[in-house]
C-alpha cells in the first residue's frame, strides 16, 4: 500500500528520523560524534562517530543489539525527561562525553551504556537502581547519574563501587535534575555539572513541597490512579532550588545567595574559573551571573543586568572565554547584542540569538540581520573583529571542536538539512524524501512588515480563488517562517487540498528586536490576533486568490490559543478554527512563562482577564473544534474541558477530540496521522469544501 503523507509524517516522526542529532565534537578537531537512526523510518537512534581526516563513520553504541528483553521499557523519569525535551525517538537519545571527547555515557531503558569514542565499542555498566542522565566527569575517569531522587557516582572501570552521593528520604526532595519551569521554560534539562578535575559536582537539590499537587488521569482506565504532577500555575508557589558543591570524598557545601530576591537558577555550569550561577528574580526583570567559591559556598557579582520587562536570556550564556571574560548577550539600544566584557561587540544592524561556541579566544554565534528574522547565519567575534561565516540565506547552526566546525544548514529548496565539517566531508543523513514539495513564497507585508508565507496549491489555477488557512504559532520563542523547506511540509499538504495557506511571525515572536518581543507584554492576545489579520489583509489585497469569505485558523499549543481566540474575538474575519492543546485560561499555566509575560496575577487580573478565552466563550459564531491529549501536563486538559464548559453554558455548539494516553507532542505514529486527517475532514466541511 502506498503511504499518504500524513502516514509518512508520522512514521518519519516529522522527517527527522535518520538525521544526524545531538553532535559534538573533539576539541583537537579530530573526531565528531552524533545520534541517528539507521533509516528514515527507524525510530531507534544510536551512538556514532566520524573520523574526520578519513570521512568514516561508525556505529559505536548500537542501542538495539544493546537493549536486553528485559530492559525494554522506558522509565518513567526517562519518559518525563524526554516529554520536556520533547522527545520522540526510542533507543539513546541523549548523551555526554568527557573532557577530550574519548568516552561518551547514556540512558538506554534506564541502563547505563558506556562508549570509547576512539576505538569504538559499547557495554552495559552493571549499576544498582534506574540510571537518568548519565555524565562522565571531564577527566574520564567516573560517571554520575541521577537514579530517582538521588545523585549517585561510580568509578567508570568499576561499577562496585557505586554510590550514593547526595539523596534524602523526604519524597518532595531531589537531586540533580531541572525541575518542571527549568526544563519546559528555562531551556536548563539538567541538575549537575562537573569540576573539571572530576572531583566535585555542582549539584542542584529541588524541594517540591510548596509546589501545589494537580492530578493527572487517564478517563478512558478508571482503574489507573491518576498521576500527581507537582505544577507551580502562576501565581503559586515554585519549588524550592538551592546549588550545592559535593566533593567526591562525602563532604558538602551550599551555595550561598539570597533565594527570596533570586529564587529562579537559570543557568548554571563549571568551567576552568569555577562553578558560575545564572540566577533570576521571579519577575524576570534582572539577571545576575554570580561566581562561586567552591571551598566556601560564596558568591560574587559577575554580571547584572536590568529591562523593565523582562531580561530575555540568550542559548549559550553565561560563558567565558580562557582569559576569564564574561560572555553574555543583552538587549541594547532595541538590539540583543552579544556582549564581552561588559562591552558590546556586535552592531545595531544585527539581532543576536544564541552562543553557539566558546573556545579560547573567539565566540561563534547566531544571528539575523534586524529587518528578517527569516533566515539565521553564523558569525564569529574575536579580539580582532567580527567574521560572517554563511549568508544570511537559509537557517545556519553550528558545533565546533578545535578547528573543526560542523554545520547544520536548512534551506527552502531544501526538504532536509545537511550537516557539512567545514573544509571536511558531510556527515550521512537518511532522512525521508516527502510526498509533497513545499510551493511557498515569503514576503514581508503591512505596515509592520510582517513575515508571512504563501503556500498555494501545485494544480491550482493563477485565477483561481482560493479558501485561506492560516497556520500560525504566534507566540513567543518560536518562529513558523522561516527560510528552510521542512518548515511547511504541513502547510503544503492542506494546501494541496485546495487551501491557500498563510504563515505568519506577528508581535512577541523572536529575532526583530527588543521592542517587538516586548510588545506581547501584559497583553498576550491583542498584538499576537491583530497582527495576523493585519497580514492577511495585506496579502490578500495584494494576491485576489486568496478568498476572504472563506477563511479558517489552526494551531497547536499557544497556536492553539491563538487560533480559539482569532473565532471569537474575529468572527468577522475567521470563519472556523481547530484549536489544539491550547491554553484557555492563563491562571492555568505555569510560573515562569506566564508571569514573565502577563505579571502576577495577583496584582495583573485585569492582564489575565484580557487574555483569558473563557470571557469569550459567548462570542462563538463558527464552527470551532478543541483537541487535547488527556494525558498532557504541561497544557493540561482541564484549558480544553473549561473552554468546553463555558461554551456549553453560553449555548455554543462546538466540537471536543480528547485524546486519551496523549501527551502535550501527541506524537505516536497513529495519533499523528489521523490527527491530520481528522483536522482537514472538520476544515472542509466547515467551509463547505468537497473533500
Amino acid at each position: 500500500m502506498t503511504d499518504s503523507f500524513p502516514r509518512q509524517y508520522a512514521r518519519t516522526h516529522r522527517f527527522t528520523l535518520g538525521a544526524p542529532r545531538n553532535i559534538t565534537v573533539a576539541p583537537d578537531g579530530s573526531r565528531v560524534a552524533f545520534l541517528r537512526s539507521t533509516g528514515p523510518e527507524d525510530p531507534v537512534t544510536s551512538l556514532w562517530v566520524l573520523d574526520v581526516a578519513s570521512g568514516t563513520e561508525g556505529m559505536v553504541a548500537a542501542a538495539a543489539q544493546l537493549l536486553t528483553s528485559d530492559a525494554a521499557t522506558v522509565p518513567p523519569e526517562e519518559a518525563l525527561r524526554r516529554e520536556r525535551a520533547r522527545e520522540q525517538a526510542a533507543g539513546i537519545t541523549a548523551y555526554a562525553t568527557d573532557a577530550q571527547h574519548c568516552v561518551a555515557t547514556a540512558a538506554l531503558a534506564g541502563q547505563l551504556v558506556v562508549a570509547n569514542l576512539v576505538t569504538g565499542g559499547a557495554s552495559i555498566l552493571d549499576v544498582p537502581g534506574t540510571v537518568i542522565d548519565p555524565r562522565p566527569d571531564p577527566t574520564g575517569t567516573t560517571v554520575a547519574w541521577v537514579d530517582g531522587r538521588s545523585l549517585w557516582v561510580a568509578d567508570l572501570g568499576d561499577p562496585s563501587t557505586a554510590r550514593r552521593l547526595a539523596g534524602e528520604a523526604d519524597p518532595e526532595v531531589r537531586w540533580g535534575v531541572a525541575e518542571f519551569v527549568a526544563a519546559e521554560e528555562m531551556g536548563r534539562f539538567r541538575g549537575y555539572w562537573w569540576a573539571p578535575e572530576g572531583s566535585a559536582l555542582l549539584a542542584a537539590r529541588v524541594d517540591e513541597t510548596p509546589v501545589e499537587r494537580w492530578w493527572i488521569s487517564d478517563p478512558a482506565h478508571p482503574h489507573l490512579a491518576p498521576a500527581s504532577v507537582a505544577y507551580p500555575a502562576a501565581g503559586t508557589a515554585n519549588a524550592l532550588v538551592t546549588a550545592w558543591v559535593l566533593s567526591l570524598d562525602g563532604t558538602r557545601t551550599e551555595v550561598t545567595w539570597d533565594h527570596n530576591e533570586l529564587p529562579y537558577l537559570a543557568e548554571a555550569g563549571w568551567d576552568e574559573h569555577g562553578p558560575l550561577l545564572a540566577l533570576q528574580p521571579r519577575h524576570q526583570r534582572a539577571i545576575e551571573v554570580h561566581s562561586v567559591d567552591p571551598s566556601s559556598g560564596t558568591t560574587e557579582i559577575l554580571w547584572t543586568d536590568h529591562d523593565d520587562a523582562w531580561v530575555e536570556r540568550a542559548p549559550g550564556t553565561p560563558a567565558r572565554l580562557h582569559d576569564g571574560r564574561l560572555v553574555m548577550c543583552s538587549d541594547r539600544a532595541g538590539r540583543r547584542q552579544l556582549v564581552v566584557d561588559d562591552t558590546s561587540v556586535t552592531p545595531a544592524t544585527l539581532q543576536v540569538r544564541g552562543v553557539a561556541h566558546v573556545d579560547d579566544d573567539a565566540v561563534v554565534f547566531t544571528a539575523n540581520p534586524i529587518h528578517d528574522a527569516t533566515g539565521l547565519a553564523l558569525w564569529r567575534w574575536s579580539d580582532s573583529g567580527l567574521e560572517q561565516l554563511t549568508s544570511d540565506e537559509g537557517v545556519h547552526s553550528a558545533t565546533v571542536g578545535g578547528p573543526t566546525m560542523v554545520v547544520k544548514r536548512s534551506s527552502l529548496p531544501d526538504h532536509a538539512p545537511t550537516f557539512t565539517i567545514v573544509g571536511g566531508p558531510t556527515l550521512s543523513s537518511a532522512v525521508a524524501t516527502p510526498l509533497v514539495t513545499p510551493r511557498v513564497t515569503i514576503s514581508h507585508g503591512g505596515a509592520r512588515r510582517l513575515a508571512t508565507a504563501l503556500l498555494l496549491p501545485h494544480d491550482a489555477p493563477d485565477h483561481a480563488r482560493l479558501p485561506v488557512l492560516l497556520d500560525p504559532y504566534g507566540g513567543p520563542h518560536a518562529q513558523r517562517v522561516l527560510q528552510t523547506g521542512s518548515a511547511y511540509l504541513t502547510s503544503q499538504w492542506f494546501a494541496d487540498h485546495g487551501f491557500a495557506v498563510v504563515v505568519i511571525d506577528g508581535r512577541g515572536t523572536p529575532g526583530r528586536g527588543s521592542d517587538w518581543e516586548r510588545a506581547i507584554q501584559g497583553d498576550l492576545a491583542g498584538p499576537a490576533l491583530d497582527d495576523q489579520i493585519d497580514g492577511l489583509l495585506a496579502l490578500a489585497e495584494n494576491d485576489r486568490r486568496l478568498d476572504l469569505s472563506r477563511v479558517a485558523i489552526r494551531g497547536w499549543s499557544f497556536g492553539g490559543y491563538l487560533a480559539a481566540l482569532a473565532v471569537l474575538r474575529r468572527p468577522d474575519v475567521v470563519h472556523a478554527a481547530v484549536a489544539g492543546a491550547p491554553v484557555t485560561d492563563w491562571q492555568l499555566y505555569d510560573t515562569f512563562y506566564t508571569e514573565r509575560y502577563l505579571g502576577h496575577p495577583a496584582s495583573n487580573a485585569a492582564a489575565y482577564h484580557a487574555s483569558s478565552l473563557l470571557p469569550d466563550a459567548g462570542r462563538l459564531e463558527h464552527p470551532l473544534l478543541l483537541i487535547h491529549g488527556m494525558a498532557d501536563d504541561n497544557v493540561v486538559s482541564a484549558h480544553t474541558l473549561q473552554l468546553s464548559s463555558a461554551l456549553l453554558t453560553k449555548g455554543r455548539s462546538h466540537q471536543v477530540l480528547p485524546l486519551s494516553g496523549v501527551t502535550h507532542m501527541a506524537g505516536s505514529e497513529e495519533v499523528a496521522e489521523n490527527l491530520l486527517l481528522f483536522q482537514l475532514a472538520f476544515l472542509q466541511q466547515a467551509l463547505g469544501l468537497e473533500p
